[in-house]
């Protein structure tokens, strides 16, 4: 997770990214990691992840990768004062668009923030 943060870190100092949706970016990286390392692996793993980020306006895209097993989180339906999918609701409302794939053995999702 620290190196996911430095990376964040630097490519919103790059791109100057404002520190609120820099924010906001972590935000969305933390979950999807946190869950692929809790429910995709089910345990803490040295399996690989990839995350490119790249400024494209209005805002930033986002490709995360994982070789979890294939599992859409955006079709995952969250239900109210039911514990656990929150984290997905969250990354759901805080991207403007969203689209997931199962690709050559990894979950591929991407996401555009607004910047």
């Amino acid at each position: 997770m620290r190196r996911i943060g430095s990376f964040v870190e630097q490519f919103c100092a790059d791109s100057s990214v404002a520190r609120e949706k820099c924010l906001r970016l972590n935000v969305v990286l933390e979950e999807l990691f946190v869950n692929t390392v809790t429910h995709g692996h089910r345990a803490d793993t040295d399996a690989p992840i990839w995350v490119t980020l790249e400024a494209k306006a209005p805002g930033v895209q986002v490709t995360y990768e994982d070789t979890a097993p294939a599992f859409n989180p955006l079709a995952y339906r969250v239900e109210m004062g039911k514990v656990g999918g929150l984290g997905v609701l969250l990354t759901r409302e805080l991207a403007a668009t969203r689209d997931y794939a199962y690709v050559f053995g990894r979950n591929r999702i991407r996401l555009s923030l607004a910047t």
